[in-house]
């Protein structure tokens, strides 16, 4: 079970409140099939439900809300794109306050072969870069899913893994992998190492919006 902090309220009782660093690893993104929306849930190692991801159709520009739980009632965070949809679009992460800490870019050029992005926090200091293990994965697999038949396996054969690295150091401090699985739709996150409260979050958050973006490439 994941840990709880303990906040006393202002009559002096207990709260609790689940912080996203505290979380049980390794977690799990399951998408949704059968609706034309592109949600997502959040598990942790035993299977409870963490957060809720929700992307709004028919939006020029990228809207992502993120909830506590699938009746989607409270709100956490909201993610945002700073520009139409592009190649070097920037995506600011806001609290349920709507207090922006911090956003994930897509590098472009650097993106069209083997994904980058890149996390800062609400200074503009790079925290966190994406980067794709194997990019021929995914080019195989989307390239497989347009063969008659043969699509169908690409969830099993081709799985692409991306890694975060600690901006301008070599430490690995998760892998997100996509599991084998008939649709394509479950992706297994792996902790590597430890992460400092604040932190964590961006790093969730960023991870959540990359993982929306490359799962429409293949």
């Amino acid at each position: 079970m994941a840990l709880a902090d303990e906040l006393l309220d202002n009559q002096g009782a207990a709260v609790n409140t689940t912080k996203i660093i505290d979380y049980n690893y390794p977690l799990q993104f399951e998408f949704k099939i059968g609706t034309l929306a592109n949600d997502f849930i959040t598990r942790d190692a035993n299977g409870a439900t963490l957060l809720y991801v929700r992307q709004k159709l028919f939006k020029f520009k990228e809207a992502i809300q993120i909830f506590s739980s699938e009746d989607k009632t409270e709100l956490k965070y909201t993610i945002a794109a700073d520009r139409i949809i592009d190649f070097n679009a920037s995506y600011a992460f806001a609290n349920e306050d709507g207090n922006v800490f911090g956003h994930v870019g897509r590098k472009g050029m650097k993106s069209l072969l083997k994904a980058h992005y890149e996390i800062y926090d609400n200074n503009k200091t790079q925290e966190f870069l994406i980067q794709e293990e194997n990019p021929w994965a995914k080019f195989w697999d989307a390239l497989l899913c347009e063969v008659p038949l043969l699509g169908l396996l690409s969830g099993y054969l081709f799985n692409p893994k991306y890694v975060v690295k600690r901006a301008g150091t070599e430490e690995l401090v998760v892998r997100l992998s996509k599991e084998k699985s008939f649709w394509g739709r479950r992706f297994k996150l792996d902790k590597l190492a430890n992460l400092e409260d604040g932190e964590d979050e961006r790093l969730m958050l960023g991870l959540m919006m990359m993982t929306l973006l490359e799962r429409r490439r293949g």
